[in-house]
């Protein structure tokens, strides 16, 4: 079956949306006719992606958010005019450093943002998934699955997320919403294409397509799992990852 993403009439809000893989999920979703609430932190990602969606119109929100704080995330959502039907919950922060040389201040920086972010969001807009599919996506990572030297931190919130994920999956079911994770690998981005050669090499070496993924591979994971065809599809984490986790 050829699937064409049609979702005229829905709404999604996709926090992290304004770089990066939340940028081209936002992108993504438009595209494919949704009305699009993106969320951030940064001011300058959100003009830049004011700037870059403005074809879209009306179609595409933009609000700056800190979902690591529950008022904020209250606030942005009372702004929304009605019933959702897709929240991707990606926004995430990295602090990176050996479990030795890791900061308290660190640790609860990510915490609190890959993590208790996803539960401030969610419980602020749960109530508006009322009328048509209803979906949940949070944005995992291999590290959640795998661990990771350096990222104690992040792999703590990442394994988290896959946690909340199976629980929600359960406890949401009976309100017919599916809730899902996906695990990106290495994905090109442009704080990647900042690294020197020779890292992207090896790491390119470590995958076995022997390529880094792309936002949009991303993206289209992200609309697959949105689509009627994937509702029967709940509480599973998806690795999109060119086989690195084998």
């Amino acid at each position: 079956m050829n699937i064409q993403y049609n979702f005229q009439g829905k709404t999604a809000v996709v926090t992290g949306g304004a770089q990066g893989i939340g940028f081209a999920i936002a992108k993504a979703y438009l595209t494919a006719g949704c009305n699009v609430s993106i969320w951030d932190f940064s001011q300058d990602a959100l003009d830049q992606a004011k700037a870059e969606l403005s074809s879209f119109g009306s179609k595409v929100q933009f609000e700056k958010v800190d979902v690591s704080n529950k008022e904020s995330c209250s606030a942005a959502a009372s702004k929304l005019p009605g019933n959702i039907n897709y929240l991707v919950n990606n926004a995430g922060i990295t602090r990176d450093k050996s479990f030795k040389k890791m900061e308290a201040s660190e640790w609860d920086a990510v915490i609190a943002t890959n993590l208790s972010g996803l539960f401030h969001v969610t419980k602020s807009l749960f109530e508006k998934f009322q009328d048509g599919p209803k979906r949940i996506i949070n944005i995992s990572s291999i590290v959640g699955l795998f661990g990771n030297f350096g990222q104690t931190n992040y792999a703590a919130a990442k394994s988290g997320v896959i946690g909340m994920t199976k629980t929600w999956a359960r406890e949401f079911a009976r309100s017919g919403m599916t809730v899902n994770a996906i695990a990106p690998g290495f994905i090109a981005t442009k704080m990647t294409a900042g690294m020197p050669k020779e890292v992207l090499e090896k790491m390119e070496a470590k995958v076995p397509l022997a390529k880094l993924g792309l936002p949009e591979d991303i993206a289209n994971a992200c609309l697959f799992l949105s689509s009627e065809e994937a509702s029967y599809i709940s509480g599973t984490v998806m690795s999109v990852d060119g086989a690195l986790t084998l």
